[in-house]
Order: C-alpha cells, then sequence, then structure tokens
C-alpha cells in the first residue's frame, strides 16, 4: 500500500521541485523555455522576499508532483486570492487522486487564508486537465485573454514616455 503526503515545500525540496518543473515542461514541448536554475527557483520561493509557495506531493516519500502558487488580489471581491501557476503529477503517478489531493490542499490554503478565489490557467489543447478541473469545480473563462510581456518588449514598456 502506498502512502500519499502533501507537505509544504522547504528549501530541501528545490532539487525536487526543479526536476519536476522540467519534467512539465517536457510535457508541455516547453524544455526550451525553462531558462531558471534551481538557486534562481530557491531564491524565488525561501529568499529574503519570498514571492510564490509550493506544495508537494510524495508517494512512499518520492516527490511526484507539485502545486506552485502565489498571492493575488481580487479589486471587485476586495479580497486577496491565490494563482495556481503549475499543477503536474508525474504520468506514472496520475489517476492515483494526486492531483486532486494537491488542489485540495491548495483549496484548504485558500480557505484558511480567507481568499476569495482561486484561479489557473490551463493550455486549450489539454483536454484531460481540463475535464479534470471542471470535475473538481472549475469554470474554464473562455472569454478571458492571457496577456505577457516578457523580455526586450518588456524593457521597452518600462521605458516608454508619458
Amino acid at each position: 500500500m502506498t502512502t500519499l503526503e502533501i507537505t509544504a515545500a522547504t528549501p530541501t525540496d528545490v532539487p525536487t521541485l526543479f526536476g519536476l518543473v522540467q519534467a512539465l515542461a517536457d510535457y508541455e514541448k516547453l524544455s526550451h523555455e525553462v531558462t531558471g536554475t534551481p538557486a534562481a527557483l530557491a531564491e524565488s520561493l525561501f529568499g529574503e522576499r519570498p514571492y510564490a509557495e509550493a506544495l508537494v506531493a510524495r508517494v512512499d516519500g518520492k516527490g511526484v508532483g507539485f502545486a506552485l502558487f502565489f498571492h493575488n488580489f481580487s479589486t471587485f471581491l476586495m479580497q486577496p486570492g491565490l494563482y495556481l501557476e503549475d499543477l503536474f503529477v508525474l504520468p506514472d503517478y496520475r489517476g492515483q487522486g494526486i492531483g486532486k489531493a494537491l488542489l485540495q490542499r491548495l483549496g484548504q490554503v485558500a480557505v484558511e487564508r480567507n481568499c476569495g478565489r482561486l484561479e489557473w490557467m490551463v493550455l486549450d489543447w489539454n483536454d484531460p486537465a481540463i475535464q479534470f478541473y471542471e470535475r473538481m469545480g472549475a469554470t474554464i473563462k473562455a472569454e478571458w485573454q492571457l496577456c505577457r510581456v516578457t523580455g526586450a518588449a518588456l524593457e521597452t514598456l518600462a521605458t516608454l514616455s508619458p
């Protein structure tokens, strides 16, 4: 019988988390976009000013999944929220309730912190994830589109004249 454990990530989890991030990137065919390092991940999660948090799913002590999240804010609700940046379970461990356990624990964190909502995005081609999220009670907001400014475009934006 296997034992599933969901815990808040600690600095000792950084190598496991980084490996899971790389596995996620492979799954999404985006490995070329992973430019960060374990040190950068550690700084972002546990540095002087942490920007994100993570939950780690372990089966019999092995890290097999994670949820990386951070606070956002709803101006309409006038409450904090949680934004789930990534939820991932290694393919060999899917279908065992691990993703559900991660999402449930994140829901508990949101309720404990008096958050008004929990949000995330899903790739439109990822039908298994979309179906899973809908089973968990999520509403897919197709009318919203992601806007992103990075790299040179971000530098240009930051220096635009008024």
